[in-house]
Parts: C-alpha cells; sequence; structure tokens
C-alpha cells in the first residue's frame, strides 16, 4: 500500500485529521454542541459548490462560507432569541438546499465531484491538498495551545466563565470558527455528511474508559488516529474487483467498533479500579477496629 504516492498522501492527510477532529471535538461534547459538526458541514457543501460554479478552489469556498456560518451558528445562539437547536437546524437545511441549488448552475461533472465532498475522496489528495490540510491543522492546535485553559473554562460552565472575566463571546466564536477549519480540512477524508463522526466517536469511545478533560482528550487523538488509519487500511485492502469500499464510512465504521469495544470494557475497568481503592481502606478500617479493641 506504501508503494503509492496517492496512499502515501492519503495516510498522511488522515493522521493528521485524526488528531484534529477528536481534539476540536473534546470541547463541542463537553459544551454539549456534538451536533455543530454536522450543522456546519452542510454549510460547507455550499462553499463547495459555489467553488465549483466559479471554477476556483472548492476547499477556499468552503472555508469562507463554513467559518461565516459558524460565527451566525454562534450569533444566533447567544442572542437568546434562537436556540442552539434551531440555529442549527436552519442553517443545517439552508446549507444543504444552497449547495445542491448552487451545483445546478455549475458546468457539466461537477455533480460527480460534488459527491467526493459529500462522502470523502481521500485517495485524491493532491500534494497541495496535503498543503493546505497541515496548514489548517497547525493553526487549529495553535488556537488550541493559545487559548486551551479559558476554552476548557468556556466549556465547564459558561456563567462561571463569564465571571471569572473570561471573553465568552469571542471564546465561543473562536471555538465555532476552529470546529469550521476542522470539518473543511476533514471533508476530504470522511465528507461532510460524516466528518461530525469523527469529531464525536473517538470523543464518546474515551469517556468510556478515562475520567478527566486532558485525558479524555489524549486518549481521542488515538482513537482517532487508529479509526482514520486503520479505516484507509481496510478500504484498500477489502476493495476487490468489482468491490469498492468508500474510505469514509470505513473510517467512521471502525471508530464506532472502538466506541463499542470501549463501552465493554469501561464498566469492567471501573469496578477493577473501585475494588483496588476499595480493599487499602477496608484493610485500613480492619486495623483501626482492631487497634481500637
Amino acid at each position: 500500500m506504501l508503494a503509492y504516492d496517492f496512499m502515501q498522501r492519503a495516510l498522511l492527510a488522515a493522521l493528521l485529521i485524526g488528531l484534529a477532529a477528536p481534539a476540536v471535538g473534546t470541547f463541542l461534547v463537553q459544551r454539549r454542541l456534538s451536533l455543530l459538526g454536522d450543522g456546519i458541514g452542510h454549510i460547507a457543501l455550499t462553499g463547495v459548490a459555489l467553488g465549483l460554479v466559479t471554477s476556483t478552489s472548492p476547499l477556499l469556498g468552503a472555508v469562507v462560507v463554513s467559518v461565516l456560518g459558524a460565527i451566525l451558528i454562534e450569533l444566533m445562539r447567544s442572542s437568546g432569541r434562537t436556540g442552539g437547536d434551531l440555529a442549527l437546524a436552519l442553517l443545517f437545511y439552508g446549507g444543504l438546499a444552497g449547495g445542491v441549488l448552487v451545483t445546478n448552475f455549475a458546468p457539466g461533472g461537477s455533480t460527480s465531484n460534488l459527491l467526493s465532498y459529500l462522502f470523502g475522496s481521500i485517495s485524491s489528495v493532491s500534494r497541495e491538498d496535503l498543503y493546505v490540510i497541515a496548514g489548517l491543522v497547525v493553526a487549529v492546535f495553535a488556537v488550541l495551545a493559545v487559548f486551551g485553559r479559558e476554552l476548557f473554562l468556556l466549556c465547564q460552565d459558561e456563567e462561571m466563565a463569564r465571571a471569572s472575566g473570561v471573553r465568552v463571546r469571542f471564546l465561543s466564536i473562536l471555538l465555532a470558527v476552529v470546529a469550521a477549519l476542522t470539518i473543511v480540512v476533514a471533508m476530504r477524508v470522511v465528507g461532510l455528511l460524516l466528518v461530525s463522526a469523527l469529531m464525536v466517536v473517538p470523543v464518546a469511545a474515551a469517556q468510556q474508559l478515562t475520567r478527566g478533560f486532558k485525558a479524555t482528550a489524549a486518549l481521542a487523538m488515538v482513537f482517532g488516529v487508529l479509526s482514520a488509519l486503520g479505516g484507509l487500511t481496510a478500504s484498500y485492502q477489502f476493495s476487490v474487483g468489482e468491490v469498492n469500499i468508500s474510505p469514509g464510512p470505513a473510517i467512521v465504521v471502525t471508530a464506532l467498533a472502538l466506541f463499542t469495544v470501549s463501552a465493554v470494557l469501561g464498566p469492567l475497568t471501573r469496578r477493577r479500579a473501585a475494588r483496588a481503592v476499595r480493599g487499602p481502606l477496608e484493610s485500613g478500617r480492619e486495623t483501626a477496629l482492631e487497634e481500637a479493641s
């Protein structure tokens, strides 16, 4: 598999997305905005369609439109007039309808290109695409490194963060923009319709085995990398003859398999940890009773 240049680029892109998507997804899940990725993904579809119609870069169009959509979602949500779920629904359907409508004005052959963005086409990632993906991933991690502590406070308790002097409006918009950039990066790997899964499922799997925000984020990134590389490898190995397994769905199914294993092992791990803690406590209690008697 590594003998092919396109697979080398695909694996590197999968590695980068497997790290970035769960890192951002940990903040979204903690803030109960798991469906934000779906909403922005559908908005990005309009940007892709605009890029196809104007014969410019669909990736650049997706970046611009998804960032603007993410800011609009956050402004609608924080204004109090429209709930977060309603704001997502409005832009969710509007982005999907707008993308399909704009594509009707695109030249012939653009429909097939649009499908590659909907469901992913990681094997067609070019060297230029890889540079863009790497640059966006670096930008995402730079933002998380600089504002990670404030974003953690925001996701834990917005009112407490506001009372502590945290710039809630700015950080909320910043998190939405970072999520939008991550979604645009990941759309070449798993597709716009499935991109949210790579941001949420590894985090949900990590939560079954860990306690604490940092431990969950670290394990989620491990699961994200395993899902991305494992799904891509499986799609390559098991695509035989006329059977062609798409990498995007294979990556999501791999992530769901990791979640299933984690959900089974999680209770067993917690019981074992509880016994380990209970043992010394019980022995200490018995010793205290003996000394008292």
